[in-house]
């Protein structure tokens, strides 16, 4: 790939994406196979008058023996320097680039019980320390190919094609091309994705109905004050823009705890912790997922519903069209942030506080008793169809079309 093409995706993470701020941190994690893209957007962040980029190099093999090798407790256990980093965090806000490159396969085999326990014995010291940083931080998620991933993604290929054909696909569908400039792209994407939020959000919506060929019937119940969001985010305090995911395609809203009732089919694997979740289900009742089924992993997704209180409920409703440039990338990603952006959506846990009227006037727990979902978990399920059907049905009782065959129906 022409390192061009590359320096202006990596301008665009750092602009568009997290859009440092002269004299601001920056941290970015990512993968020992991306040293020369990492030092390209810490390179960009530099420029853009950032007064630190600190990096956090991974390896995913490495995670897994730890995984493997260690003891529940020393899994478990939160040392000191990382609570100091955390106050670190909370205290000066750094923003947040995660490059994302690992094998969604990665972690096959580890035992998923074992790494649950310890996230959620981690998760209780942790939360107090994100309850803080939540919305008030810039952070963006981004992808460069790992070779794994992309020899995953593109059996047939060797490695260097594999990888080659991999970023061609991750640009394009970032908006970034050699005679274009994706800045720019970008701004005219989210004035087109707030349009649609300003649209949905004058209807007064009390229910979105799914409703498609392969069994999907569900109706879900919004939140009377929560807003639908997409593309740009403004950070809590400081009002600085930013673009939390490159790509995107979705606009989204946090449903009201406790309102979901019917089944809904998934359309796409998902890979959940290394592992790969492939043609399943999930039967609500009072907001409540009861029922799962999988033809693969079955297991891991009644591990990840149980990981608390609030795992099985819902946190988010994504709307994304099916002729999105994902999905017509033609290519399964098996990536999230990816394949979640190729079609519509939901996610199990915690919800969006933000999306709620007067957000900021209210504290984080506050919003939560207000109807916002909780969780330690986050994580979005592809359900999008060629042939979806979305209703929308607004207080005084019209229905009106959101989607239709897997499109936009305004």
């Amino acid at each position: 790939m022409k390192k061009t093409v590359l320096k202006k995706y990596a301008r665009l993470i750092a602009e568009m994406g997290i859009n440092v701020q002269k004299g601001q941190e920056v941290l970015i994690y990512a993968s020992v196979e991306q040293p020369e893209f990492a030092r390209m957007v810490a390179e960009e962040c530099y420029r853009l008058g950032a007064k630190a980029v600190i990096t956090e190099f991974s390896y995913q093999p490495l995670d897994k023996l730890d995984m493997q090798k260690r003891s529940l407790s020393t899994l478990s256990h939160v040392e000191d320097w990382e609570i100091a980093r955390l106050e670190h965090r909370v205290k000066v806000l750094p923003a947040r680039i995660f490059i994302e490159s690992d094998d969604p396969d990665g972690l096959k085999g580890i035992n998923q019980q074992k790494a649950s326990k310890a996230r959620q014995a981690r998760y209780k010291i942790v939360k107090p320390y994100r309850d803080k940083i939540e919305n008030r931080d810039q952070w963006c998620i981004a992808a460069a190919p790992g070779v794994a991933w992309a020899k995953k993604v593109f059996p047939n290929e060797i490695k260097s094609r594999a990888v080659e054909k991999l970023w061609e696909k991750i640009l394009y569908t970032s908006r970034v091309s050699e005679d274009g400039d994706p800045v720019e792209a970008w701004k005219a994407h989210n004035a087109d994705l707030a349009a649609r939020c300003e649209y949905l959000n004058g209807l007064g919506l009390e229910t979105l109905e799914y409703k498609a060929s392969n069994g999907t019937d569900l109706r879900v119940g919004l939140h009377e004050d929560a807003l639908f969001m997409g593309g740009a985010e403004k950070a809590l305090g400081s009002g600085i823009v930013y673009n939390p995911n490159i790509p995107s395609e979705e606009v989204f809203t946090s449903p009201r705890r406790g309102k979901a009732e019917g089944i809904v089919y998934s359309s796409k694997p998902l890979s959940y912790h290394g592992e790969l979740i492939e043609n399943f289900s999930v039967r609500f009742e009072n907001g409540k997922a009861v029922e799962v089924h999988a033809e693969k992993n079955e297991d891991l997704l009644r591990e990840m519903i149980s990981m608390d209180e609030g795992a099985a409920y819902l946190g988010e409703c994504a709307l994304v069209p099916y002729d999105s440039p994902i999905c017509q990338s033609g290519v399964l990603f098996y990536n999230t942030l990816f394949d979640e952006n190729a079609a519509c959506h939901l996610a199990l846990g915690h919800g969006f506080t933000n999306v709620l009227k007067d957000y900021d006037q209210y504290t984080t727990e506050e919003c939560y008793a207000r109807g916002i979902n909780d969780s330690m978990i986050h994580v979005d399920f592809m359900i999008g169809t060629r042939d979806l059907s979305i209703t929308g049905i607004t207080k005084d009782g019209r229905r009106v079309p959101i989607f239709q065959n897997g499109n936009w129906a305004f």
